[in-house]
């Protein structure tokens, strides 16, 4: 077969601040998925990328063109509307676990397909996979006969959704082209796309602890994939929340778990209470469910009794105590004074140190270790008194997590006046 183009044209295209054709998209997409298209020849145009940005029309068309690269489900057939939630990533960021079954509550299936944890973010499928007996790989058939009879399932994409996009994020990965923002958007929203929702809430973190640091690219980033999940006939929003801090109490697979079930249970930490409850307004809206009352049901239960189900239908076994790790330390307070800072990034090290999460895919993650937060900031503290509890199987890891956590925790000992903590910073809308 001969092929149309010539990978390195599309490369030096790219790489002296030109437009790339729609049908060079096609090509080095299809061409990269299939071998044509090397490696190396890749890096060099994710980096040309990086370096040069796209337009909104290539942006669309790369999103298109890695759509095609696999299956699309179908939703079609279900007798409610989907809706969807995506994150970009945090430290203590349980909030999917709460949310899905919360939203099913109210006659809307959640098909919510996640992922691993990666440095100092945690994974989904990780945190439920402390919950003995819970299985992550569902066949397409299991996940929409679950969304039919339970209305919500957190599970495992599939290998066949972009197949384009699951190269090409390992190699980004390697190739410090992560950031860039056409790639980031694209690969998020292919997916999404590929997965079949009608509607998307985005949860895109801006802080410390996120994958964007910075509010103006985190804004750029939410408007790149609301126009690309738009363009594609998906109702989509983006909600910028803060990640500076943690979310909640906790960081680490089954010590989240414990911390989502009592929000489901009505109690909970009022950070993780208020974005749930308002990540999950924005999908009831959009999924055309205006009146529902979701805090409601956190307080009464019925969020509680979809977890349940849920729980069982993926073989987890939702009345089973949650493992707890053999060594905990604690971390404790230098001086009197308030709580001024409790760095994401710093807590999401020391976690993935302990043991939480992983540096490469293959690496394996212990259920039990983490990080307990005793005080967030704004909290008065008195010296000695405990404010983290680190959690591990293998307490050598203690020194390591204890030095990510130098310099991320700081008390200011004048009187200060605490300064409530905003968790949703802006939205953007379609």
């Amino acid at each position: 077969m001969t092929e149309p183009f010539d990978a390195v044209d599309v490369i030096r295209t790219k790489r002296d601040g030109a437009t790339l054709e729609p049908a060079q998209i096609d090509w080095v997409i299809d061409a990269y998925t299939r071998g044509v298209v090397a490696e190396e020849q890749m890096s060099a145009l994710a980096m040309a990328i990086f370096l040069n940005g796209m337009d909104r029309a290539e942006v669309v068309r790369w999103t298109q063109a890695m759509i095609r690269s696999g299956e699309r489900m179908d939703f079609s057939t279900l007798s409610r509307p989907t809706a969807d939630k995506h994150s970009t990533g945090g430290v203590g960021d349980k909030i999917t676990l709460p949310l899905a079954p919360l939203v099913a509550v109210f006659d809307v299936a959640v098909p919510q397909l996640s992922g691993r944890g990666l440095g100092h973010t945690g994974g989904t499928l990780d945190k439920l996979e402390s919950i003995p007996g819970w299985r992550a790989a569902l066949s397409n058939a299991e996940i929409v006969a679950q969304l039919e009879d339970v209305g919500a399932v957190i599970c495992a994409a599939g290998s066949g959704l972009a197949p384009a996009d699951k190269k090409l994020y390992a190699l980004r990965d390697t190739t410090a082209t992560v950031e860039a923002i056409p790639l980031i958007a694209s690969s998020i929203m292919s997916k999404k796309i590929a997965e079949g929702t009608g509607s998307l809430v985005l949860d895109v973190k801006v802080g410390s602890g996120a994958f964007m640091k910075d509010a103006d690219r985190a804004g750029e980033l939410a408007r790149t994939m609301v126009a690309l999940g738009t363009d594609a006939g998906v109702r989509t929003v983006a909600l910028l929340t803060d990640m500076s801090t943690p979310l909640g109490l906790t960081a680490g697979n089954a010590l989240e778990v414990r911390e989502s079930v009592e929000v489901l249970a009505g109690g909970g930490p009022a950070d993780v209470v208020e974005l749930t409850v308002a990540l999950a307004r924005e999908m009831l809206d959009a999924a055309g469910r205006p009146d529902a009352d979701p805090a409601a049901a956190l307080r009464d239960g019925r969020a509680m009794d979809v977890w349940r189900r849920m729980v069982a239908a993926q073989g987890g076994d939702p009345d089973a105590a949650l493992p707890v790790a053999r060594h905990t330390e604690d971390v404790l307070a230098d001086a009197d004074g308030v709580l001024t800072t409790l760095d994401a990034y710093a807590v999401g090290v020391a976690a993935w140190r302990l043991g939480a999460g992983r540096a490469r895919k293959e690496d394996p993650v212990q259920a039990v270790a983490g990080v307990e937060l005793h005080a967030k900031p704004g909290d008065p503290v008195r010296k000695g008194q405990p404010l983290l509890t680190l959690h591990t199987d293998t307490p050598e890891r203690f020194d390591r997590a204890r030095q990510a956590l130098e310099g991320g925790v700081a008390i200011a000992t004048e009187r200060t006046t605490p300064t409530r903590r905003t968790v949703v910073l802006d939205r953007v809308a379609g």
